[in-house]
């Protein structure tokens, strides 16, 4: 052989020998173009070269934070939850599936654009690569990551619109094919408005309004309590994304960049539709009318695993699907399939692309996607842009007809039409005002008198309705100005709660008509109350009291909503009753308490005991006292509880979560804050170090530049490396 041909093979057998041979030296090799720097709040911000460096580094940095929450969020997410949970949790599996099996999600994957496949790849590396660095990490159920997974959780919303199907009915229709119970419904739908409100406040201002001349933005979600971590994340291909991420994300899902900045509130635009099927059986096959023709209906089967003791069962599931999309439960006796956004790819897309974006223009483009269904987005820039969209996915329909509604299936006039494009939809630009809000609101109070007309579009468009948090916050932003950072954080913790306005003075009124000396004291306690909240407001446990027991047992005139309730019972609701729950109040403090005389902040509480998904609260455990007060009285900084506990105390678990202020300018500056810590694990520094932070209003400054990222620094490392 000659030696040129001997030199070449060496060098060849050389240059392999460079190359990453395994999975795990790919990673390590990838892991060495990563820099994580964590601050002195532990909030990671991650370095790379490319995109998916980056979202590999920030998976990994999620798994150190939480792993327990990145791991659940897919448990549920790509439909096993049974398999930890048990046989009680396969209707939430089943439901996954009905909408994509996984042998969808993989063709869903492999169908993407190849960035985008990049950057789920780099999603599963870097949660394998923690595993494999973490022997220590001991996952329930998921030993492995694949690139197909973000298929199942491509927007960041809190459960999304598939947590809006019913798994009860999915259960009875799949286990006898009937109907629930009306009163079965009715209790449903009573524990729901119960519950502490869903949602979120956003809040832009024009540089008109702000003393710096430069636009802000309130990011203000209501979340379960950590449900999204802080993050920082940046790359040489033009990331450079600050906010928050729900866990096992790959995109900050509410945040801001240098230039821009998004922050979504939960929309009630009507973006899912139940279609009722007329059903045919023709040689043992099921065929569902449509219009003139028969349509096979597609019938497959599922079969899922469920825990029961130490052992692991299996139940087989058929599934029905029309072309208007799964069969969950039975209206008026009929099959009806459930309606809702469902493209994986394009939802993936758009969650990351918007975080890239420079400008309005951009931003605006990125929006004709149109996959985001589930949010309304509130925007602010440093060109000095504000401006909020009402929705993004609303499919087109035949206004004579009721989508409120099961609509019949066999009619081609009922399907959607295609999309309203993002100008049909509801948009606020650049209001003269100079202020944009919305709080799970109507949009047609969102920027006062340049508001959206609702004569201007179809109902279906907007089914929002208005509400205390909205009246708080047009209140709050009608006639000022000079807003600064600071100034703004104390907007948003207004302590002032329009719904007792509303509610407490006729049950004044009412005493006044039949006094009793038993509520004399607790009832001047409330006349000399101005309806502002704090920690030393015993007025204001009592109105809480008394009002959660009107949501739970008062009256409810028929065809009105939950503020129309209040402005009832505060009004033409019988004196007898008001004056009759306000004793049970005042009797239930003192059974619980010893004394009706309980200062809020006593009775109001922050607590976490330990990393656990669902917290479990003890009174005789430490705890931190809270003045804020539910969103259900129009607190701007929602504090809502689970009164489910076995505790005398209220604890939250719920509202502010994740909140920022950021101004637009030459350079960016923002202020955040995070219920309890970034961390998950109780023994880490940053588990509950900003909880005290939390009650008093004292948020940090966010390090975006990297210069202020090293002033910060507490530790620097690549992902594989320890601490």
């Amino acid at each position: 052989m000659r030696p040129l041909a001997i030199l070449t093979i060496l060098l060849l057998s050389f240059s392999c020998t460079q190359k990453p041979q395994t999975e795990i030296e790919e990673w390590k090799a990838q892991a060495k173009d990563i820099t994580i720097i964590r601050d002195d709040f532990g909030v990671p911000h991650i370095y790379g070269k490319t995109d998916a460096d980056a979202v590999f580094g920030l998976l990994y940095a999620q798994c150190e934070d939480d792993f327990n929450r990145v791991e659940q969020n897919y448990i549920w997410a790509t439909g096993r939850l049974a398999e930890v949970e048990g046989e009680e949790a396969l209707y939430s599996d089943l439901r996954a599936k009905l909408f994509m099996t996984e042998e969808e999600a993989k063709a869903n994957y492999e169908k993407s654009p190849e960035w985008l496949k990049q950057l789920c790849d780099a999603f599963a590396d870097g949660i394998n690569y923690f595993l494999y660095t973490h022997p220590e990490a001991k996952p329930k159920l998921l030993t492995r990551f694949e690139p197909w997974m973000p298929m199942y959780f491509s927007e960041g919303s809190i459960g999304g619109d598939i947590e809006r199907i019913s798994t009860r009915k999915i259960q009875t229709f799949y286990e006898s094919g009937m109907e629930i119970p009306e009163m079965e419904l009715l209790q449903q739908k009573k524990k729901e408005e119960m519950a502490e409100p869903k949602g979120s406040n956003g809040i832009a201002i024009s540089g008109d309004l702000t003393q710096s001349g430069n636009a802000m933005l309130l990011i203000n979600p209501h979340t379960s309590f950590y449900f999204r971590g802080e993050v920082h994340v940046v790359s040489e291909e033009g990331l450079n994304a600050y906010g928050a991420v729900t866990w096992g994300q790959f995109f900050v899902y509410q945040g801001f960049n240098e230039k821009t900045g998004w922050m979504h509130t939960s929309t009630y635009t009507d973006v899912m539709d139940e279609f009722k099927e007329t059903l045919v059986k023709n040689d043992g096959k099921l065929f569902y009318q449509y219009g003139e023709e028969l349509r096979p209906v597609d019938s497959t089967s599922v079969t899922l695993k469920y825990k029961e003791g130490e052992a692991l069962k299996e139940k087989t599931f058929p599934m029905y699907r029309t072309h208007h999309g799964p069969i969950t439960h039975v209206a008026d006796g009929q099959w009806t399939a459930s309606a809702m956004m469902w493209e994986p790819v394009k939802a993936l897309e758009q969650s990351y692309i918007r975080t890239k974006q420079e400008g309005y223009t951009g931003f605006r483009k990125m929006m004709d996607i149109r996959t985001n269904s589930s949010n309304n987005t509130v925007y602010a820039d440093a060109e000095g842009n504000i401006a909020y969209f009402h929705g993004n996915f609303i499919p087109k329909r035949d206004t004579i007809f009721d989508y409120d509604q099961p609509v019949d299936g066999s009619n081609p006039k009922t399907d959607w039409q295609g999309l309203h494009t993002v100008d049909e939809n509801i948009l606020v630009l650049n209001p003269k005002n100079g202020w944009i809000q919305n709080c799970n609101s109507t949009p047609f109070t969102s920027a006062l008198e340049y508001s959206p007309k609702k004569e201007d579009y179809p109902n279906y468009m907007s089914r929002d309705q208005e509400n205390f948090r909205g009246v708080h916050a047009i209140e709050l932003l009608t006639g000022r100005s000079g807003y600064t950072l600071d100034s703004l954080i104390q907007l948003a913790h207004d302590p002032y709660l329009p719904a007792f306005n509303t509610l407490i003075p006729g049950l004044v009124k009412a005493y006044d008509a039949y006094p009793t000396p038993e509520l004399k004291e607790p009832i001047e306690t409330l006349r000399q109350w101005d309806f502002t909240t704090s920690k030393e407001s015993v007025a204001m446990t009592l109105a809480h009291y008394y009002g959660m027991l009107c949501y739970s047992k008062a009256e409810r005139p028929e065809g009105t909503y939950s503020m129309q309730w209040v402005e009832y019972w505060g009004s033409d609701w019988p004196d007898d009753q008001k004056l009759g729950l306000f004793t049970e109040a005042v009797e239930k403090l003192k059974s619980d308490f010893g004394t009706w005389k309980m200062p809020w902040g006593e009775v109001n509480r922050y607590q976490r005991l330990n990393g656990d998904i669902r917290q479990a609260f003890d009174d005789a455990k430490p705890s931190i006292p809270i003045g804020f007060a539910s969103g259900t009285w129009g607190a701007l900084a929602a504090y809502g509880a689970r009164y489910d506990n076995n505790t005398k105390k209220i604890y939250g678990t719920r509202g502010n979560s994740f909140v920022a202020v950021v101004e637009f300018g030459d350079k960016v500056k923002a202020k955040t804050m995070l219920a309890g810590g970034q961390s998950g694990d109780p023994n880490s520094p940053h588990f509950n170090d900003q909880a005290q932070r939390y009650a008093d209003i004292q948020w940090k400054d966010a390090a975006f530049y990297k210069e202020d990222v090293l002033k910060r620094a507490e530790a620097t490392y690549h992902p594989g490396e320890k601490q």
